[in-house]
């Protein structure tokens, strides 16, 4: 376990998940356990969504690759490459075609093995102020890769009726409960609040979009992504895909109330 402090927060990230984000006592993070979800955060590379309906299968300039729902990087383990007192780099390198143990195989996918035509290293690094959390992702490969980025956190509900605020709504969490497993999209977004016991805003840089899921009401994930997978049918997933320029950034800003 990894423990990030300053003089009002603290920080706890176990083998680079965020499982802590706590301010002056005030838990923002869902807790491992508890009703809704058995992850705290997770990334979504080189795909976000679903893909049973495509026989397990996204398409790329060199072929077919073999994906199970929010791609193979969340199968990998992180390395921990650097550490201070308030900030953490965790790495992930992946070699191309090397194939990866699914953790879905068999209950809930029929592919056992996992695999990606490109070399890859992903880096996620954190960085606590009194401020916020930063959370970076460095993405570097081979120049025209395919990707998808979309990163996955839960926070911890502590009211009986919270909100989910943007520059130009006010998302109520039965609207997300509704949206199911196709979560709540929110399209054209950088930043959202969520207004509860206490408020957090999450600001993004490179994204571009949100969606939001839950089945419960003591949790909800507020997701910034690249593409909302939804949007097309999965044997057309490809047609979310951006180009990577050698290397490519993104960030979120996690933003409690003073």
């Amino acid at each position: 376990m990894v423990t990030l402090k300053t003089n009002t927060s603290v920080v706890k990230i176990d083998a680079g998940e965020l499982v802590g984000y706590e301010v002056k006592g005030h838990e923002f993070i869902h807790q491992k356990g508890s009703p809704g979800w058995g992850s705290a955060d997770t990334e979504m590379f080189p795909i976000i969504g679903p893909v049973n309906e495509s026989d397990f299968r996204v398409k790329t300039p060199k072929g077919e690759a073999i994906q199970d729902q929010h791609g193979l990087l969340r199968q990998m383990a992180y390395e921990l490459g650097h550490q201070t007192d308030t900030s953490a780099v965790f790495v992930k390198q992946y070699r191309s075609g090397t194939e990866v143990p699914n953790s879905k195989f068999p209950e809930k996918s029929t592919e056992a093995l996992l695999s990606w035509p490109y070399d890859f290293r992903f880096e996620k690094s954190f960085l606590l102020t009194d401020d916020g959390l930063e959370i970076h992702f460095k993405i570097y490969g081979e120049k025209g890769m395919p990707f998808m980025l979309g990163y996955h956190p839960a926070f911890k509900l502590h009211s009986k009726s919270p909100m989910i605020v943007t520059e130009d709504k006010a998302i109520a969490l039965d609207e997300v409960l509704e949206a199911g497993s196709r979560a709540f999209q929110v399209e054209d977004c950088t930043s959202i609040t969520l207004k509860d016991e206490k408020q957090i805003t999450i600001e993004t840089e490179g994204f571009g979009n949100f969606m939001c899921w839950t089945e419960v009401r003591n949790m909800v994930c507020i997701e910034p992504i690249s593409f909302y997978p939804s949007a097309v049918n999965q044997t057309r997933l490809h047609k979310g895909f951006q180009k990577l320029e050698e290397t490519a950034e993104f960030k979120v800003i996690l933003k409690p109330e003073a």
